[in-house]
Order: C-alpha cells, then sequence, then structure tokens
C-alpha cells in the first residue's frame, strides 16, 4: 500500500525507506488538506506514532515547495519535551524522518554539557529538541535565537504541566515569533492544557485520535495476583516464563528499583535501571545497553521511563500497582507501539486485588485473570526450548567435524545429549517457588476449606477498649504461637472479641496460650462454643427521637416538685429518735452522713499567742511593749 499524496516528497521517501507502508490515525489525520498552516490541538494515545506524526505536520512549513532545507542557521522549527530521554528519542526519529531535506537537528536537554549545545547552536540548526529549563536558559543567555521559528512543537504537554514547567512554556513560546505555528500534542486535553492552548494558538484546529478503537488495543493485559510476600519471586517467574527480547519493570520508587535490579542482577539476568538520581550519561548509556542487546530489562520508575520507546519491547511488568489509571496506561504504552503487539502483567499483591481491579476499570481496559507461573511449568518449557533449539536442525561444517567426530570417537551419543542438556540448564536462572493460588476466587474462598470445621475464641477486649484488627492480630498470634494465615474471620464487640482459628491449628493454639498467656495484664483468651451473638451497648430505643415543642404546656408547680424532690431515706425519721452514742464512742458508717461534724476547741482559745505554753528549757517569746506616746522624746529632753 501506497502512501498518501499529501505527504512532502522527501519526507514519504524516508517513511518508505524506514519500512512504513500504512499510518497510524494520527499520523493520517495531521496531512490533510484543510489544516496547512494551521496551529493544532491533538490528543493521541501513548505509543500512536506522534513523533512521525508532527514531523510530518511541520514538513511543509519549513520545506515550502522545496525538497532540501536551506544552509543551517538560526533554527526553523523548535520541539519541547518533558524528559531528557523523549527528547533524545525526538532527536533521533527526526534525524532520520529528514534524513532527505538536508536537515541538521541540535539539542538542549538538562544534564547535558551546555558548552556542546552552545557550540552546536553556533553552528546553526534547523530542528532544536530539548526540555523546557535548559531550552529557556539558552534563550537567556542569547545562544538559541528564536527570531527565524516557523514552528513550535510541545510533545507530551499534558506532562510538562504536570512536572511544574508552565512558567518556563509561556516563556519560551512568548520569546517565539508571533506568526510561527503552534502545535501542541497530548494525551488528554485537560482544563490547563485548553488553557495554554487558547492563549498562544491561534484558531487552533482540535484533532482527536485518543477514542479510536478500545485503549491499547494492541496490547495484552494479564493480572496476576499473588501473595504479598512472593511478589519478586513472581516477577522472576514472570519474566523466565515470556522470556521477551526487551522487557520494562516498574517500580514505585528509587529505592525499590535499587533493590529489584540487584535481586534480578544476583539471579543472572542482564538488568540496566532508570531512575531520577542517575545522570544523564548514565542513563543514556542504560538505554543504549537495551538497544544493543547488552541489557534485555530495565527496571525503572515511572517518570525516568516516561516516553522511550525501545526496540523489541515485548513486555512490561508492573513489579508495583501505579497509583492511578493514568500512570498504568503511560507505563504499558511501551510496548505495543505503532502497531506491534506487547503484553502487559500487573503483579498484585492479594490483598490488594481489589485496587487493581479499580485501576483496570477506570482506565477502561480488560485483563485476564492468571496465576504465576509454577516453576515446574518454565523448567517444563526449558526443556522442550533445549529440544527445539535450532542449532540442532543446522548443518555441520567443515572446521565442526574434526570436533564432531573426536567426541563421538571418545563419548557415547547418550553422554553427549546428557551434557549438552546438563549445559542448557545450568545457563537459564532457577525458577521461584511461588504459592499455588486461584486467581478467579477472593481470598475468603481459598480459604474456606481450611477454616471449615474452626475453633472459636473469646479475647477480654472490645470496642470499649478501641480493639482493633491491627493490634489484636500481633496479640493473638503472640499468644497462640500462630501466624495471621491461621486466624480467619474476627467480630469485635463492645467488651470482648471472638475469632476463628484454623482446625489443624486449634489445638495447639489452645496449649500455648494456656502456656503462655496474652502477656497484657487483664486480657485473657478462652475458648467458646461458636460465634453466636454478643451484648451490644445500650442505645436509644427504635424510632425518631422526641423533639423539643415550644408550645407544650409545662408541668404544675406540685407537679414540678415531685419530679425533681430529691430521695429521701426510708428510716430518716427512726435513725433521728434514735439514742444518741457516747461522745467516746465510734460513730457507726450508718451514722457518718447525719453526724454533726464537731469542731476542734483550742485550749489557748482568749489568749494572746506568744503566752502558749512551751517545753521546760525553752526561751519564752519577748513580750509586746507598750506603745509610747508621740511626744517621748520631748519629755525625755525637759527630764
Amino acid at each position: 500500500m501506497s502512501l498518501p499524496e499529501t505527504i512532502s516528497p522527501p519526507i514519504a521517501r524516508a517513511l518508505t525507506a524506514k519500512g512504513y507502508e500504512t499510518l497510524t490515525p494520527v499520523q493520517s489525520a495531521v496531512i490533510e488538506d484543510n489544516i496547512d498552516g494551521r496551529d493544532l490541538l491533538v490528543s493521541a494515545q501513548t505509543g500512536s506514532g506522534k513523533t512521525v506524526a508532527f514531523g510530518m505536520a511541520i514538513a511543509p512549513t519549513l520545506l515550502g515547495e522545496a525538497d532540501m532545507l536551506p544552509p543551517p542557521g538560526a533554527p526553523l522549527a523548535l520541539v519541547i519535551a518533558p524528559t531528557r530521554e523523549l527528547a533524545m528519542q525526538v532527536q533521533r526519529e527526526l534525524t532520520w524522518l529528514y534524513a532527505e531535506t538536508g536537515a541538521q537537528t541540535a539539542a538542549g536537554v538538562g544534564g547535558m554539557d551546555q558548552r556542546t549545545e552552545r557550540r552546536a547552536l553556533e553552528r546553526g540548526a534547523h530542528i532544536v529538541v530539548g526540555t523546557p529549563g535548559r531550552l529557556r536558559d539558552h534563550i537567556t543567555r542569547g545562544a538559541l535565537d528564536m527570531s527565524a521559528l516557523r514552528a513550535v512543537v510541545l510533545d507530551e504537554a499534558d506532562e510538562m504541566l504536570d512536572l511544574g514547567f508552565r512558567e518556563d512554556l509561556e516563556f519560551i513560546l512568548a520569546a517565539a515569533p508571533e506568526d510561527r505555528r503552534t502545535l501542541l500534542f497530548s494525551a488528554t486535553v485537560p482544563k490547563p492544557i485548553a488553557e495554554l492552548a487558547k492563549t498562544f494558538q491561534r484558531d487552533a484546529l482540535r484533532i482527536s485520535a485518543a477514542a479510536t478503537g478500545q485503549q491499547h488495543a494492541d496490547i495484552e493485559y494479564k493480572l496476576m495476583s499473588v501473595p504479598a510476600a512472593e511478589r519478586e519471586n513472581a516477577v522472576i517467574n514472570t519474566l523466565l516464563w515470556y522470556d521477551s527480547t526487551n522487557t520494562i519493570v516498574f517500580a514505585s520508587t528509587r529505592e525499590a528499583v535499587k533493590h529489584l535490579s540487584a535481586r534480578l542482577h544476583n539471579r543472572g539476568f542482564d538488568v540496566v535501571t532508570l531512575s531520577g538520581e542517575l545522570s544523564q550519561a548514565e542513563r543514556t548509556s542504560a538505554l543504549q545497553s537495551m538497544r544493543d542487546g547488552r541489557a534485555r530489562i530495565c527496571v525503572a520508575t515511572d517518570v525516568a521511563a516516561r516516553g522511550i520507546d525501545l526496540p523489541n519491547l515485548d513486555l512490561v511488568i508492573h513489579a508495583d500497582l501505579p497509583m492511578n489509571a493514568e500512570t498504568l496506561l503511560h507505563r504499558s504504552g511501551r510496548t505495543g507501539r505503532a502497531g506491534r503487539k506487547g503484553t502487559c502483567v500487573v503483579i498484585s499483591p492479594a490483598h490488594r486485588k481489589r485496587v487493581a481491579l479499580s485501576i483496570l476499570r477506570t482506565a477502561k481496559v480488560e485483563a485476564e485473570m492468571i496465576a504465576p507461573p509454577s516453576a515446574e511449568a518454565i523448567d517444563a518449557r526449558y526443556r522442550e526450548s533445549i529440544l527445539t533449539n535450532a542449532l540442532l536442525s543446522d548443518a555441520i561444517t567443515e572446521e565442526e567435524r574434526v570436533s564432531v567426530d573426536s567426541l563421538l570417537a571418545n563419548w557415547a551419543p547418550e553422554a553427549l545429549a546428557a551434557a549438552y542438556l546438563r549445559l542448557q540448564l545450568a545457563a537459564r536462572p532457577i525458577p521461584e517457588e511461588i504459592t499455588a493460588t486461584e486467581p478467579d476466587s477472593p481470598r475468603e474462598a481459598r480459604n474456606r476449606e481450611a477454616f471449615a470445621g474452626g475453633t472459636w475464641f473469646r479475647i477480654s477486649v472490645g470496642r470499649k477498649q478501641r480493639a482493633e484488627p491491627r493490634w489484636l492480630l500481633p496479640i493473638i498470634c503472640k499468644a497462640g504461637g500462630v501466624t495471621k494465615q491461621a486466624i480467619g474471620s474476627i467480630r469485635i464487640f463492645d467488651t470482648e472479641t471472638i475469632f476463628e482459628i484454623a482446625a489443624d491449628k486449634a489445638d495447639s493454639f489452645l496449649r500455648n496460650v494456656g502456656k503462655n498467656g496474652t502477656g497484657e495484664k487483664g486480657v485473657h483468651i478462652n475458648a467458646v462454643d461458636g460465634p453466636g451473638e454478643r451484648p451490644q451497648s445500650r442505645r436509644r430505643p427504635p424510632g425518631p427521637p422526641e423533639k423539643y415543642d415550644p408550645m407544650k404546656p409545662r408541668p404544675e408547680k406540685a407537679d414540678r416538685k415531685e419530679r425533681y424532690a430529691k430521695p429521701r431515706s426510708d428510716d430518716f425519721e427512726a435513725f433521728m429518735e434514735s439514742p444518741r452514742p457516747p461522745r467516746d464512742a465510734k460513730p457507726s458508717k450508718a451514722a457518718k452522713p447525719f453526724a454533726a461534724k464537731e469542731k476542734p476547741v483550742s485550749k489557748d482559745k482568749g489568749k494572746p499567742k506568744w503566752s502558749k505554753p512551751v517545753a521546760e528549757g525553752e526561751a519564752r517569746p519577748p513580750k509586746k511593749k507598750p506603745a509610747k506616746p508621740k511626744d517621748h522624746k520631748k519629755k525625755r529632753a525637759e527630764d
């Protein structure tokens, strides 16, 4: 099938040389006759060929009627991408797409040597590709001349706004000539993207290629539910089962990337990593190792792997669940790109299976429930691949004939076959043992048989003691010497909690509880007949509460006295008529509330404080002197 005639001839020849026979929907939409010279706002899903699409869209603006571009000088086109890897990938794609036009490309990417980039800009370039921060820096320093720009392309515009590049984008677009074309490509068009387009585009044509067909129709989704402790074992077995040429394994944090890559490397896998802490040179080297075949597995975080396109990437594994549906689609979009088929495996801990199903449902993708590959199944696949190895059917060359004859003369064919089998198996990683689970059944159904005929126990704490399963489980496990897998249903009541222990663990649990206790003061565990019903807290009787009615008359005064009267003891009068006990007798408890409290009588009442008796030999305090008359000095002088 020939390519459309609306494509510029040199671009069409480059596409044919690259093996393009058909175009994707977004590529076909941007080369229609009615969009020549107009601004575009394009939304298309990840992996739909957007780079080639905007390369074809700006070709008429850059080339006009000519097949060759003028000598390089000030840039004619500027492409802005959110990440370093995506910017360098776009530069590679545009290099081969514009190879027959004599185009020179230059990059302005954070993390690279600025002096090298400035020298490339001084030599001249037709197309400049870069990240927002570095491009703004080149513009501020006068290294990037924006005066001749004819087109500006924003790739993954929604991601750039999410990463906080809005101010840089506005600065770059404001520095570009007003008569340039502005093309915005985005997976989605939220409100911030619409506002950006309204501000910096003129009469933009809206093209939506995201709703054509099913989301990621070329990707086969699998959901694998495993015990939380065996998640890494499931990753290893999945890699061995699919044996893909290139694979990306996504983890949520940098530390998780380090840990998982070290585990895979120790198991014999060729692994590289991508995370934000790596330098640009290290990230470029890692991707180049994947392209050269020196590594087959890349363990990466979400941001580091956004937008990268690796050849023969057939498998994506979500070792950690994505945060939302958008992250799931961006991760999975690394495979199944531009018409290629791919597989996406979501590995979910058993307790988060519902979360995984909710994310898949929000992303509008259907996933097949599968069990993790077992060690026996992987070993059987090993042996099958050994028997069908293509090298066994190749003819023996003359150089090999002497060695082959020597081996047959010295060893029996059975010994040679056994040695070949051993060598092949030794070169392959050993699969991990994984607990067999039924992926289409919930956890309660899987454990139903284990708890058939289980024994119920009671622990003496409930809601009033703020009992919760998260702190009850450690107490129960420690007291009974069991794991939480042996504990079934837990029912919390007001003053107690009952729980179920698996039938095969009940006897040992009871012995350990009797021997060790709970270790908590006032908390006891004992067996009960069954779940039954437990007393609940005292509650208000059913029905709506009585509302206050201001028009309702108040009760009569006599009724109020009777209602609010304090209760009196029935034998109060009898007590008053009873004889009073002697003073030196100890009052009874019954008489205590009614006994008058006597005030102690001071022996020194009526006497001055200094006349208080003192012990023998102790000095008596001086007596208070009488007040002197006011004129005592005058009388003394007269005397």
